[in-house]
């Protein structure tokens, strides 16, 4: 056993898993544009007031899971346990406001929570998470769950459903809240411990609760949606509509309301669709029209959602699905002896500069080993550059399919071999 380890819930990504993650960024910053996105970096440390005003008091997030701490200058700040407040703060803090609207921002990164360790659910996790700020249309909604499957799509993920709700405004979400209190007033008893201090102040939580008794009595709860105002009922009805259209399969979840103070009408979650993976969702997001002037800005609408990436990728792994972002070499330069050696890094930095795809084993000395390495690269072409090679300022050419060999003059090879790919 080491003497050090990773901290409980944060791990090491490896080498060989790297490969997914250059994937799955590549794929999510490719689709971003495409539906002209602009990349917003935020700092890993933020106001811990930030996410007390912005995600609520009174929500997990808060109340169990961020990570805070107190500056050498008593600055009190937290690791950002999410997107969305950030996202916000730097919008109206950068002027950004002021952009044609809607404004588009994605970001990619790590965030933080302190929460029980299991499958996909890590203390240092990352997200790819999308906002548009300035435009109340239902079409926007139905656009970011649109975006989620099309990268799923270029992944390779199939067999995915949309859980869907919609939890009202501020008109017809209180009305909807004396309902709540009268079903639960003689209910209270039974409920878990987190439910019983939700119903006090946190009341639609009750709802998404996972501990099993929680949920039996939830199953008789009188559902939101059948309590929404005209324009709450006419804006889902709308985004329900544009799924249809594009053919995005969804479930109606009246119990989904994603525990987060800021969201309104509607909310949704995107999941596996299959016994297994009913355990964790993918990706969840919603509306949150009241957000932008809780932070200091003007009453305008908002849209957004995060998809989680280390699920997404433990989802490929568990599928079988293969990625392969790494392109065959072109190159595979040889060197032999100690001139070989010197000669090389010069021109492996010329072919590299060309544009030619190029790989080398400069740590190998025997041509025996160089050779089997570059054939298991798959590379097109092995230069081999030796003792005498350096000496008589030339190199040879060898055809890793044919192999046959060909000795040309060094300061000519680049154009060679843009020669041979010619033909």
């Amino acid at each position: 056993m080491p003497k050090f380890q990773a901290p409980k819930g944060m791990r090491d990504i490896l080498p060989e898993d790297q490969v997914y993650w250059e994937k799955i960024k590549q794929v999510v910053k490719n689709l971003a544009k495409d539906y002209g996105f602009g990349f917003l970096e935020t700092p890993i440390l933020e106001e811990v007031d930030l996410f007390i005003k912005g995600t609520g008091q009174y929500t997990d997030i808060v109340e169990k899971e961020m990570y805070s701490l107190r500056t050498k200058g008593g600055d009190q700040l937290t690791l950002r346990p999410e997107f969305t407040p950030a996202v916000i703060r730097a919008y109206l803090e950068n002027g950004l406001s002021r952009l044609p609207h809607p404004v588009k921002l994605f970001s990619l990164g790590p965030i933080f929570r302190y929460e029980r360790k299991q499958k996909g659910r890590y203390r240092q996790s990352y997200q790819a998470n999308f906002e548009v700020i300035g435009e109340k249309d239902p079409i926007l909604d139905a656009q970011l769950i649109q975006l989620f499957f099309s990268i799923s799509k270029d992944l390779g993920l199939k067999n995915l459903i949309t859980q869907i709700n919609s939890i009202g405004c501020s008109r017809c979400r209180p009305n909807y809240r004396r309902m709540l209190v009268s079903f639960y007033r003689s209910k209270k008893k039974h409920l878990c411990s987190d439910c019983q201090k939700r119903a006090q102040r946190n009341l639609l939580r009750l709802l998404d609760c996972k501990e099993l008794k929680c949920i039996k009595i939830a199953e008789n709860v009188p559902q939101i949606i059948d309590h929404l105002c005209d324009d709450c009922h006419s804006h889902f009805r709308s985004v329900l509509e544009y799924l249809d259209e594009m053919e995005i399969p969804y479930i109606l979840n009246p119990h989904l309301v994603r525990g987060l103070d800021y969201y309104t009408k509607t909310v949704f979650e995107i999941w596996p669709d299959d016994e297994e993976g009913r355990q964790i969702a993918l990706a969840g997001g919603g509306r949150y029209d009241g957000l932008i002037k809780l932070l200091g800005g003007k009453d305008m609408s908002g849209v957004g959602f995060a998809i989680g990436l280390d699920r997404m990728i433990n989802l490929i792994q568990e599928r079988s699905i293969k990625i392969n972002t790494r392109t065959k070499p072109i190159i595979f330069l040889i060197q032999l002896g100690e001139l070989g050696k010197k000669k090389s890094l010069k021109l492996f930095e010329e072919l590299r500069r060309s544009g030619l795809g190029v790989a080398s084993s400069f740590s190998r000395n025997t041509m025996q080993a160089q050779l089997k390495r570059a054939d298991k690269m798959g590379a097109r072409f092995a230069l081999i550059l030796g003792q005498k090679e350096a000496l008589d300022e030339t190199i040879i050419i060898r055809d890793m399919n044919s192999s046959s060999q060909e000795t040309v003059p060094l300061s000519k090879v680049i154009a060679k071999i843009k020669k041979r790919l010619k033909k």
